[in-house]
This record gives C-alpha cells, structure tokens and sequence, in this order.
C-alpha cells in the first residue's frame, strides 16, 4: 500500500525521496525492520493475553529432561509470526504481483488450518488436535491453490534468450532477443545444463503435464509444512531454521528476479519475482523477532498454528522461484526431522512383524529427540542444528555458481 502512496507522489509532486520506494532492497530492509518490530513490541503482549486467556501448551511425558518445565507455556504463537510477516508484506510490496497474493494466501490458509488444530488442543481439551484427514485436506487444497496458480496464470513466466544474426553491409552483426514464455522448466542443482523440465515426465501427450506438475507441488506443499511442524519440538528450532531458510530464499529470488544477475549468473530469470524478496525480508524478521521470546527457555510456542504455516510458504516461495529441487538441501533440516520419523516408524513395525519385538533406530525419534536422550542440553542441540543449517544455506547459494 505504501508504495503505491509513494509512487503517486513521486509521479505527481516529484517527493524528494518518494522515489527510492522504487528498489526493492530498500523496501525489503523497510520490511524486515518493520516485522521485528511488530514482532518484538506485540510479542510480549500476546504472551500476557494468551496467559490470561490459559492458552498453554499440553505436554506430553516423554521422559525427556526439562519437559515438565515447559507445561503450560503460551502456545498459538503463530498468530504474530502470521502478522508480522503479511503486514509489511502488504505495506512495501506490489500486491497485484501474484507471487506476492500467493504467499500471503498461503500463509493465512496454513496459519488457519494449524490455528484449527491448535484451538482443538487447548480450548477443547483434545491432546490429538485437528484429525490428521483435514490437516491433509488444508494442505491438499493449498497445493491445488499453487499448483493450478503457477501453471495456468498468464504472469507466471520465465524468460529464454534466443541470437538473431542480422547481415548489414557484409558486416555481420548479433542481435539477443528473449521471450517471456510459459513453460514447466525447473532448476536442477549441481549440475551443468541445469534446468529439468515437467514435461520430460510425461513425453507422450503433453497437454496433460498439469497433472503431474499439480502433483509434485501437492507434494512439496505436504512435505515441508510437515518437517516444519515435526521440527518445532525444541526452543527455536523451526523458528531459528526457517530464518536461514528465508533468508537464502531472498537472495535466490533476487537474483532470479534481477535480470543482469541472472544473465551473469547464467540462472533462470523469473519476470516478477524479485517481489519476493520484500515478502522473504519480512518472513526473515518475524522468525528473528518470534526467536526474541522463543528461545530457551522459550516464553512462548508457535504452535502449529506457526509450524505449518512456515513450512508452506518456504514450499512455495521454492516453487516459484523453481528452486524446489533445491529443497532437500536448503530445508535439510526439515527432512532428516522428516525421515528420522518415517525410519523409525517403518523399522518398529517391520521388526515387530519379522521379531514378533518391536525394535528402533533411533532412541527417540524425530531426531532433536535422540540428541535429547543422551543427555545433550537442549540450547546446544538448537544451535548445532542452526549451524547445519547455516552450512546447507551456503551450500545452496553455491549451486547459482557450482555446477
């Protein structure tokens, strides 16, 4: 909204200093300051509503250190993680860009679907929460949302660069063009000739790539709100590891969103996507600020109203940036938390049928929980985990150059 006030005042009256609403690293600096703010000045006061209101985390006894400390904390924390992250969102950036109406949709429709979930555990008593079929549903519902979004809408396109040779006077002479075209390509990392394309999945009639173009983002969606949400069991760590997360984002989608960049770079430039960048700046500081109150000992949870919600828009600023096929390096957090369940999980049953004794791999999954029962403390298993992430980050940001 301020920058369409901005706009107008600098086309109309020349405002000294209008004009810088123009760049986008300002406005995305504007962004990030304003939801730390947000989150750091309504933080507090969000913890003494919510404890006056008894909105506190149910823990169960699992036998892990430090644990029962944590009964009755305030959860549904979320709610200004949502806020500060959607206000400057709306405030600096263009809001008729449809990456931009796609992560503030995203969020809000996470965010409600996990604030279902937590409002069942705290107000309704039910340790279970919102049933597993309609968590399912909320982010099936959402990856169609996506998935029909980024393959259909007219402005979602990439640009390729074709030579054409124009022979004047016997001179020959190089003329670049490009198109911004609709195409399924994607971004492969680590490899030369980096870019995958949907349609090499279904070679046969191509007019039904959309379906599993629509699958694959179905797919994402799920796996990284999951392993966002599974990752939420220690102080700070969702929060923690999803500002790294953004923040690599950001600078992906600048220079995606930046045509000499991505010329250098020899990446795939995405006309409108350096929008992005305002909504990736103000996820950056809301997590920071929210991290202000969540570190241990932790104030206050996200819950999965938070969770969720985190997990959905990194799926889906990947996926239009195309840089889903960088997830499982960027968010490996997310997926070793994801795997180290669907391992443990699998293995229990597996020799519980082959045995007749359940047996596992680990000694209590997801993973931050192992660490927990060799008696690491917990502020030192958050921080070594930020550190993984913060190596997968540069790790990332090394594959625009790393092929």
């Amino acid at each position: 909204m301020l920058y369409y006030l901005f706009d107008f005042l600098d086309r109309q009256f020349d405002l000294i200093g209008a004009g810088v609403f123009q760049y986008i690293s300002f406005r995305a600096g504007m962004s990030a300051l304003l939801s730390l703010i947000i989150t750091i000045t309504f933080g507090k006061q969000l913890i003494n509503l919510l404890r006056r209101k008894q909105v506190g985390e149910s823990v169960r006894d699992l036998g892990l250190e430090g644990q029962k400390e944590k009964q009755g904390t305030p959860t549904m924390g979320g709610i200004i993680i949502i806020a500060a992250a959607v206000i400057p969102t709306l405030l600096f950036a263009k809001l008729e860009n449809v990456y931009i109406i796609l992560m503030v949709v995203a969020m809000i429709w996470m965010g409600l679907v996990g604030f279902a979930d937590d409002y069942i555990k705290v107000f309704r008593k039910n340790k279970q929460g919102l049933r597993g079929k309609f968590k399912l549903m909320g982010q099936i519902s959402l990856g169609l949302i996506v998935g029909f979004t980024l393959y259909f809408h007219s402005d979602v396109r990439i640009r390729e660069y074709s030579v054409k040779q124009i022979i004047q006077s016997e001179e020959r002479i190089v003329e670049p063009r490009f198109n911004d075209v609709k195409s399924t390509k994607t971004t492969i990392p680590f490899i030369k000739n980096n870019e995958f394309n949907y349609e090499w999945l279904n070679p046969f009639n191509k007019k039904y790539t959309w379906i599993i173009y629509i699958a694959m983002v179905i797919f994402i969606v799920m796996a990284v709100s999951n392993g966002a949400n599974i990752t939420d069991g220690l102080d700070g760590l969702a929060s923690g590891s999803s500002a790294i997360i953004a923040l690599t984002l950001a600078i992906l989608a600048y220079v995606s969103g930046n045509v000499i960049f991505s010329q250098y770079l020899n990446i795939m430039y995405i006309p409108g996507s350096g929008e992005l960048v305002i909504f990736c700046a103000a996820l950056v500081g809301a997590c920071i600020g929210f991290l202000w109150y969540n570190t241990y000992p932790a104030q206050i949870f996200m819950g999965d109203t938070g969770s969720l919600s985190l997990g959905a828009v990194i799926a889906v600023l990947a996926l239009s940036i195309r840089k889903e096929l960088l997830i499982p390096v960027l968010c490996g957090i997310f997926l070793i938390e994801n795997l180290s369940v669907i391992m443990q999980v699998s293995y229990f049953k597996y020799t519980r049928k082959k045995f007749g004794e359940g047996r596992r791999i680990f000694l209590m999954s997801p993973l931050h929980h192992h660490y927990q029962k060799k008696n690491l403390h917990e502020a030192k298993i958050v921080t070594r985990f930020f550190i993984v992430g913060v190596l997968l980050a540069i790790l990332s940001l090394a594959t625009l150059k790393l092929r």
